[in-house]
């Protein structure tokens, strides 16, 4: 989970927003573009799949920005092949309940996962914990030849380590599952992980506001 609010609540979508980094010379935005779009066709769900991502995750924002600021701010959010991973801390179980309802308003999501905590006690300090072991996780996996960790998305909250993506097999998540409980700091390891040529998981129903 890295949050800074440079990486996390980008305002312009985050495929031009590398290619913007470079922005210093007509050449240097060509370049950087051009990377930006080779890295996103290089993953598995292609670079119509990346776009597809980035827009129902703008949406959910901007959803939940208009609903509840503290929202916005508190709880996480990953999307992967139109799956929605909603990690972080929800201050009520109330707000959790419309943290999911709003999820589900953007239009292309398929599945909601719903991981977040309903506490509203944790502090600067741990969130800092939490992004310096998710940046260490995100280094093992990509300093693996065997790992592309370009499919991988990884979230770190209150000492859980959530992996998000697409593995290409059985053997490389279980290598990426491996460096995440050796992870000095991680308490337990999530993994919503799908491997290569299984189907996608089917939609997860709203939850009932009365429960």
């Amino acid at each position: 989970m890295i949050r800074p609010w440079c990486r996390r609540r980008a305002v312009l979508p985050a495929l031009l927003a590398a290619a913007l980094v470079a922005a210093c010379s007509p050449v240097g935005l060509a370049v950087g573009a051009g990377a930006t779009v080779a890295t996103a066709a290089s993953e598995e769900r292609g670079l119509g799949g990346a776009v597809d991502d980035v827009a129902i995750q703008a949406e959910i924002n901007r959803l939940w920005l208009e609903h509840d600021f503290a929202m916005y701010r508190r709880v996480d959010l990953a999307v992967r092949e139109g799956r929605v991973l909603l990690t972080g801390a929800a201050p009520t179980p109330q707000a959790r309940l419309d943290a999911i309802r709003l999820a589900w308003q953007a239009d292309g999501v398929r599945a909601v996962i719903d991981e977040m905590e309903v506490d509203d006690t944790s502090t600067l300090v741990d969130e800092a914990a939490d992004d310096v072991i998710a940046r260490k996780l995100q280094t093992r996996l990509l300093l693996d030849r065997r790992i592309r960790s370009i499919n991988y998305t990884v979230e770190v909250v209150n000492g859980t380590a959530y992996l998000f993506g697409v593995a290409q097999d059985r053997e490389t998540l279980e290598r990426a599952v491996s460096y995440a409980r050796d992870m000095r700091g991680v308490r337990q390891v999530v993994t919503h992980v799908r491997v290569k040529g299984e189907a996608i998981p089917n939609q997860t129903p709203l939850p009932d506001p009365a429960q």
